[in-house]
């Protein structure tokens, strides 16, 4: 009756998930951490200012007094 399959079919499914998650979770981190360390250095609100004053967005005026608030 039932093949073999009593009660105990019913817990393979959950058993299934957790190995799932075991194998995809470090590979998930793993890329994570790969995604983290390619990112490009913040810059610094001087060089962002400084970027601005090159480009034309402000004046020299400006771009002093703005310094001077950096610093």
């Amino acid at each position: 009756m039932g093949g073999g399959f009593g009660m105990g079919m019913g817990w393979w499914w959950i058993i299934g998930i957790i190995v799932l998650i075991a194998i995809v979770w470090p590979i998930v981190q793993r890329s994570n951490r790969n995604n983290i360390t390619g990112q490009e250095p913040r810059k610094s609100a001087l060089d962002i200012l400084k970027e601005r004053y090159a480009s034309g967005e402000i004046d020299k005026q400006e771009f002093e007094e703005r310094k001077k608030d950096i610093e």
